[in-house]
């Protein structure tokens, strides 16, 4: 490690495949804790090149536990994380909302480690128990329209770096990693970032790999469609700049989405959520969300529409049913 981190202090890049290697050394446990929060530190000083990110990725899919569900037309719901604006699990939420409307979602997920609620927290905080068994995942996904896969439990590297990661509770570049590193390699993404020199970059692994994915950024720094100011909309075919307005929705304040001080602060506005029970701005925003993940499953389903089967699938008590056979399978 001492060699890669004089290289990078010398500010030099490191290729794709050096970046692979030593992705492989962090997932073999061959670091220790002050080596890899050095080595982490080296991406907040300066950007990582596009190589970089994606010999990192190379590796951890390398090692994968893979998860194969080739014959599902599924969508991964995930954000970067790490935009500093510590909301409620909006990705999560849009998952059973998304699952509700009638389609399949295999969502790859972590515990916070720059928020105070990360997808895992919330699932756990409901009593579920992660697994990596093939059967029981498969159950989850045919009964529950999803499937939640715990990054540990399926990339190694990810379980070697997540108690350092704790303990910087910042921002790293295995934020970024997060939505790139799904086991099951999913067909279709919705994908939240929060600036757009990430949507850049992501836009253009997306097509080098081939991966049907919307991107998503809200011009005031949410990793989601926020309705908090403007929002951009990058797909495989368009690039679009919208309003709140433009889809039909009110725009609303950063404050109404604020998820809390607690997980079980958090875990209380998801509930609200699919149950129905939830503000306006809370709503509206998974609304949104969900239905940018339905249209980039069904291009021909106009944003309209998608908006309707989302609020459908919530007040029609959809969204709900998932969830609770979710958990009943995940316990």
């Amino acid at each position: 490690m001492k060699q890669i981190l004089t290289k990078l202090f010398e500010h030099h890049n490191l290729s794709r495949e050096e970046a692979r290697q030593i992705m492989h050394a962090i997932a073999d446990g061959r670091f220790n804790d002050s080596q890899l929060a050095a080595f982490m530190t080296v991406f907040q000083m300066r950007a990582i090149t596009t190589d970089e990110l994606v010999g990192f990725r190379d590796a951890i899919l390398d090692r994968r536990l893979p998860v194969d569900f080739a014959d599902v037309d599924a969508i991964d719901i995930v954000g970067t994380g790490g935009d500093g604006k510590n909301t409620f699990n909006i990705s999560t939420t849009s998952c059973f909302v998304v699952a509700g409307a009638g389609y399949k979602v295999i969502k790859h997920g972590n515990y916070g480690a720059s928020s105070v609620s990360g997808a895992s927290n919330v699932l756990e905080h409901h009593g579920v128990k992660f697994t990596a068994d093939i059967d029981t995942l498969s159950r989850s996904l045919d009964s529950s329209g999803v499937c939640y896969l715990h990054a540990p439990f399926f990339s190694p590297a990810l379980k070697s770096v997540a108690p350092v990661r704790k303990q910087l509770a910042v921002r790293t570049f295995f934020n970024m990693l997060g939505p790139l590193v799904n086991p099951v390699i999913p067909r279709n993404q919705l994908l939240g970032v929060f600036s757009l020199k990430l949507m850049r970059l992501y836009n253009y692994i997306a097509q080098n790999e081939n991966i049907n994915c919307t991107i998503v950024n809200s011009l005031d720094g949410y990793d989601e469609i926020s309705l908090t100011s403007s929002f951009k909309v990058v797909t495989p075919s368009t690039e679009k700049l919208l309003t709140p307005e433009d889809i039909g929705l009110a725009t609303h304040a950063q404050s109404d989405l604020y998820g809390g001080d607690t997980i079980g602060e958090a875990a209380q506005i998801f509930d609200n959520v699919l149950a129905g029970k939830a503000t306006e701005a809370q709503e509206q925003c998974v609304v949104a969300n969900s239905a940018f993940a339905i249209t980039t499953l069904n291009p021909a389903v106009g944003i309209a529409d998608a908006i309707e089967a989302a609020r459908e699938s919530i007040h029609s008590g959809a969204a709900l049913k998932s969830f609770t056979k979710f958990c009943e399978i995940n316990k």
